[in-house]
């Protein structure tokens, strides 16, 4: 089973690798094209190198960016940023002080975010994040509750870890709100300062205690007394949120909002 999905990886990178390596290597012609000659390329490559929906897998129409137009239907999306009371928000009560929090999406198994998040996290696409980074930074910019922020952090991996996987899929995400928001990312304010097991499959507390005092932050004077957003992938038990909420806290004094891709 494991051989057979490091395969089906392998040839996914490889599939994209060549798909840019061709987009790459007509870049200078393209930029010069008339519209609909681009369109056209674009739909020549497409016939040798289909780009695929994230959620379903369905070939991707010409104005359909990373997932189809069914499936951006279908999706949970929460809405969360349009009220302070809400399923995030609740969750981290009584463990850490947050100002606001947030989710995109709502994830439960078998689902088509299940299916997402898993391509970002496990199929080498954290594009896929960060343009629901960048879908998502839209929306909280008409939020009052989002208006007053300072700086992104996203959670760390550990160096081990994200020498593994090639990049944080967290900070895709927040690369994508910062772009939208026009509010810096600080991708190196937060470190990881021990590795830890995977958070999947344990219980409340064995997360809790998997991730205590494993943050730690940079000496970083223009972030003192700001109002922070941390953001994260996915939200589960908030035992990450947390840990590195409070660790941020303690070293900035600062306000921390939250927000995440998705919320289990």
């Amino acid at each position: 089973m494991w051989t057979a999905r490091y395969k089906r990886q392998a040839k996914g990178k490889l599939k994209r690798l060549i798909y840019d390596i061709v987009l790459l290597s007509l870049v200078q012609e393209v930029t010069s094209m008339p519209f609909d000659l681009k369109r056209i390329l674009g739909d020549f490559v497409a016939i040798f190198f289909p780009r695929e929906c994230a959620c379903c897998g369905c070939v991707l129409r010409y104005q359909e960016k990373f997932i189809c137009i069914a499936c951006d239907f279908h999706l949970p999306y929460t809405n969360f940023h349009e009220y302070s009371d809400n399923d995030t928000a609740r969750q981290l009560w009584g463990k850490v002080p947050v100002e606001e929090a947030c989710s995109f999406l709502i994830l439960q198994k078998e689902s088509r975010v299940e299916r997402l998040i898993y391509q970002i996290k496990y199929n080498n696409q954290p594009l896929l994040a960060e343009y629901f980074g960048f879908q998502y930074g839209l929306k909280l910019l008409d939020s009052a509750s989002y208006q007053h922020l300072d700086a992104i952090i996203p959670i760390p991996l550990h160096p081990g870890k994200l020498r593994k996987r090639g990049y944080n899929q967290s900070s895709y995400f927040g690369r994508g709100l910062s772009r939208a928001m026009g509010i810096p990312l600080q991708e190196d304010a937060l470190i990881r300062k021990k590795a830890t097991i995977t958070q999947t499959g344990q219980d409340r507390l064995s997360r809790y205690e998997n991730v205590e005092d494993v943050f730690a932050c940079e000496h970083m004077p223009a972030l003192y007394g700001k109002h922070i957003l941390l953001v994260d992938d996915v939200l589960t038990t908030g035992a990450t949120i947390v840990s590195a909420a409070l660790a941020i806290q303690q070293a900035w004094a600062c306000k921390v909002s939250v927000a995440t891709l998705a919320r289990a």
